[in-house]
């Protein structure tokens, strides 16, 4: 059956790869800012606000 736009290819296979850590680090200086940027929004507050209920019914 051919894939189609709703159903995209899984792939189950994994890759054993080490990165530098210089290339972890310059890849964290960019990214925890914009994580905190989207906290920081109202969006990002409204929608941790819903996951933190939805884990509270879930306890």
């Amino acid at each position: 059956m051919p894939l189609t736009k709703e159903q995209p290819e899984i792939r189950t296979e994994t890759c054993q790869i080490e990165l530098p850590q210089a290339i972890i680090e310059t890849f964290a200086r960019f990214l925890v800012p914009e994580i905190r940027k989207y906290y920081d929004s109202e969006q990002g507050q409204r929608e941790f606000a819903e996951w933190q209920e939805a884990q509270g019914k879930t306890e």
